[in-house]
């Protein structure tokens, strides 16, 4: 725990805050939107991989997540949490550690779009005399991995696996680059269509799909319609990030996560203010690049996370910020010493950078989060 009365002018910086209550207000905006739309919420650890912040995205009781690696399926599983998808195509020499983790009663699904990935999970469920839950990937946007719908493949998949066949899973990923709420929804539309279309052709030929999963932060807010989906997956809603608002999938307002940083010079020939939050504080992402409006490497607020007006994180060497002023304000007088808070680009990939987050409440640090580490 913090000392008694710590505040965000006392650690020393950059360090991640996390505001408690925006997080919850996130989490239980996409809870009740599952409620209301009849289906569960797995929701994906990968953006905090810390234990609190899956509480508040379960109400403070372990319940069905999705992970992207199997450090944080152990670490979950030793604190309760019983029904876990680890939503990364499955390598065999992993295999080992989802038997470890199902020999302890724990749900493990794994994920694979080939006969090869198949085979190995078969082969190590009959040779550990279990079965091991698996799901197909299914490409429905031409992001990333997955076999296609209607892909001979995606049967004989399913025929290898037999008894290990737990149904399939879509991840909309071009959704992040759809930039209207319409374009939004036909996403989710999309991804729930494929889905079910996928499903169905396993159970025509008499195979088993009882779990069909899809997910994605954008899509999970704009579904208005997940007829034959039994659960949907989001993880970076619990924090959100300038990527997501520029996609309006929320406010600036909504996001939970930022760097505290300090200024520590000038060079006003250049128009710059530098901070000691380079990269390895902030990361490399440039998600709004491609936006409307570019952020940079962040937006810059003061510590009550009032927005600096045209302030922006320009440049990231590995230790140093650099802050210039665009849209004709002026560079505002933020003399050495000035702590800033820097909001990021992709909330997974800032999170990452940090070790641990500290717990901000209405303007106090109550709490350290740790984060879980390792692959």
């Amino acid at each position: 725990m913090p000392p008694p009365d710590e505040t965000l002018a006392d650690p020393d910086t950059p360090f991640a805050v996390v505001e408690l209550s925006r997080a919850q207000r996130n989490a239980e905006r996409l809870a009740r939107r599952m409620l209301d739309l009849g289906v569960s919420l797995r929701p994906h650890t990968k953006t905090a991989k810390a234990l609190p912040a899956t509480a508040l995205m379960h109400a403070g009781k372990p319940g069905p997540i999705t992970v992207s690696t199997l450090a944080e399926a152990e670490a979950f599983a030793d604190s309760g949490y019983t029904d876990i998808t680890y939503a990364v195509g499955i390598d065999p020499h992993k295999l080992p550690r989802v038997i470890a983790l199902l020999r302890r009663g724990i749900t493990v699904r794994v994920l694979l779009d080939s006969v090869a990935q198949a085979s190995a999970v078969t082969a190590a469920a009959r040779e550990a005399g279990l079965r091991i839950p698996s799901l197909i990937e299914v490409d429905c946007d031409g992001h990333r991995g997955g076999v296609l719908s209607d892909d001979p493949a995606l049967l004989a998949i399913g025929r290898q696996l037999h008894d290990c066949l737990d149904g399939v899973l879509v991840h909309a990923g071009e959704s992040y680059f759809a930039t209207t709420a319409a374009a939004q929804r036909e996403a989710a539309a999309h991804e729930r269509d494929v889905a079910v279309a996928a499903a169905q052709r396993l159970r025509d030929e008499g195979l088993y799909a009882g779990t069909v999963s899809v997910g994605s932060t954008p899509t999970a807010h704009a579904a208005d319609d997940l007829a034959g989906i039994t659960e949907v997956r989001a993880g970076n809603y619990i924090f959100f990030d300038l990527v997501m608002a520029g996609l309006g999938v929320c406010r600036v307002e909504d996001l939970a996560l930022s760097v505290v940083v300090t200024v520590i010079g000038h060079r006003p020939e250049r128009g710059w203010i530098l901070t000691d939050g380079g990269w390895m504080a902030l990361s490399r992402d440039r998600g709004t690049a491609n936006q409307a409006v570019d952020q940079g490497y962040g937006l810059v607020a003061d510590l009550d996370g009032t927005l600096l007006p045209g302030l922006v994180v320009t440049g990231a060497s590995q230790e140093h910020g650099i802050l210039t002023a665009r849209d004709g304000h002026p560079l505002p007088d933020l003399p050495i010493g000035t702590r800033l808070r820097v909001l990021p680009n992709h909330a997974c990939a800032t999170a990452a950078q940090h070790a641990s987050y500290r717990i901000a409440e209405n303007g106090h640090l109550t709490d350290t989060w740790q984060r879980i580490s390792g692959w």
